[in-house]
């Protein structure tokens, strides 16, 4: 009864923009504004900053922002400057604009500073130097994540300038460790022992936000209420070995080469959470023809293949609807000349909110069906952690979607803001675990093919980086009055 009566909420305050998307969402920006040149100059060293796992510092570019922010009137008692044990590149910031209210619980502010490793070879332009043509910010980082991150700097900066005085606190968190695999993740250590640091009535972080079609055209503004939860399997087989001139059938490559076929062939069932019913309810009107007819099949009955299949064409649609598991990496034999000894393979999995990482253990042990092949979950962490259940989504209450909706229209008239979850993982998942509902949003519209973000040559568009700019500035300012 609760989602059909939120779904049918949503929709009907929905503005009549089903008919066209609107324009421009890459044109030209412009001569630059005084405060536009300012932010620019957070972003530029924000990116240049170099805080890969392989080589960066984390704490450095840490330590640049809080600078900015002293220059700007923070005193050092609003600076946490902190360090996770022996990780000296690993540090980040919390930083506090005060309000007035001390009841009122405060509004957190996130974004991750690190980035994901390079091959420098293998890109263009120097992946640490901010390059802008005019239509792109090109290099590592422009988009994941150190453009929320400029911005949210950028936006303390600009509300102290101005003598705002918040209702709640305003706390900015510049984490480490969101892309660093095994090595420690900032927000998942301050959830633990340091929560206080970060208490919040709920968050912003990165995970969603403007969707543009092939053509550049706006189509939909998103917010995140919910992410998959991050889990690695090793699958492991094994076998005596031998000389290859002697090959026999018991070939662990083949073996290997065999259960990854099934896994790769392996669809999990459609599943459905609020923030994923909305999307798609929303994302039919907008659509209709056959996708939108598939779309309100698949919501009716979630068993119907051929919607499913339809669907399933667009790898973000397919990926929000399920499980999705996928080999990532392998290794295996000795030598040119001898039957391989041992051959393991990874295969990584974003779990479906509610779904235990346990249930996908099974599930992949099903579809493998070969006790010779062992499977294990790895570690999500060098703590030794594997990960749990994903906790549910956080509400989308008339608190949270009347700002964004109003500022929205204001800057997009015609444009829809469409609930989505993260298909990929995000610190999100640490904080509400903790209890602090967080949503992605972000109102920087993206290209269709993702725009190089965890690959070659990254890039953000221009217009969007500056616009994102104004949409949050707006949108946290009415968070910050709220009772």
């Amino acid at each position: 009864m609760r989602k059909s009566v939120l779904l049918a909420a949503l929709l009907a305050s929905a503005p009549a923009w089903a008919a066209q998307a609107v324009n421009s969402g890459l044109a030209p920006i412009g001569r630059l504004s005084p405060e536009r040149t300012a932010f620019r100059a957070v972003y530029q060293e924000l990116v240049e900053t170099d805080t890969t796992p392989a080589s960066g510092d984390c704490s450095l570019a840490a330590n640049r922002m809080a600078a900015r922010l002293r220059t700007a009137g923070y005193p050092d008692s609003d600076l946490n400057l902190y360090v996770p044990p022996n990780l000296p590149k690993d540090g980040g910031l919390i930083a506090v604009l005060h309000g007035s209210d001390p009841s009122a619980k405060p509004l957190l502010l996130m974004a991750h500073i690190d980035v994901v490793n390079v091959n420098r070879t293998e890109w263009k332009t120097d992946p640490f130097k901010l390059i802008e043509d005019k239509t792109y910010f090109h290099a590592r980082g422009t988009t994941d994540d150190k453009a929320m991150a400029a911005v949210w700097v950028d936006g303390l900066i600009r509300l102290r300038q101005e003598g705002f005085k918040p209702r709640r606190d305003i706390k900015l968190l510049l984490a480490c460790g969101e892309e660093t695999g095994g090595r420690i993740k900032d927000a998942q250590w301050l959830a633990a022992n340091h929560r206080d640091w970060i208490d919040a009535g709920f968050a912003l972080n990165e995970g969603a936000g403007g969707e543009l079609d092939e053509k550049g055209n706006r189509v939909s503004v998103g917010i995140q209420a919910g992410e998959r939860t991050y889990q690695d399997y090793t699958l492991i087989a094994s076998d005596e070995g031998g000389h290859s001139a002697r090959p026999h059938k018991n070939n662990p490559i083949y073996a290997m080469s065999a259960a990854l076929s099934r896994i790769g062939a392996y669809d999990f069932p459609v599943m459905f959470s609020d923030s994923t019913r909305i999307f798609f309810a929303k994302t039919a009107q907008q659509r209709g023809g056959d996708i939108g007819a598939a779309m309100k099949a698949l919501l009716a009955n979630p068993k119907d293949a051929a919607a499913d299949a339809l669907l399933s064409n667009n790898p973000d649609w397919h990926s929000m609807l399920r499980t999705t598991c996928v080999a990532t990496m392998i290794k295996g034999g000795e030598e040119r000349s001898a039957l391989p000894e041992h051959v393991e393979a990874n295969v990584n999995c974003r779990i479906f909110p509610g779904v235990s990482p346990d249930a996908v253990l099974q599930d992949l042990q099903n579809v493998v069906g070969d006790s010779g092949v062992k499977i294990e979950m790895r570690p999500a962490t060098s703590t030794g952690l594997v990960s749990h259940i994903a906790p549910p989504p956080p509400p989308l209450t008339p608190d949270i979607l009347g700002p964004v909706d109003r500022v929205a229209a204001r800057m997009w008239p015609g444009v829809p803001v469409i609930p989505t979850m993260s298909t990929g993982a995000t610190d999100a998942r640490f904080l509400i675990a903790a209890g602090i509902p967080t949503y992605g949003l972000s109102g920087m519209f993206r290209d269709p093919g993702g725009d190089g973000v965890h690959g070659v040559d990254e890039r953000m568009p221009v217009r969007s980086l500056y616009q994102g700019r104004d949409f949050l500035y707006q949108v946290v300012k009415i968070y910050a009055g709220q009772k």
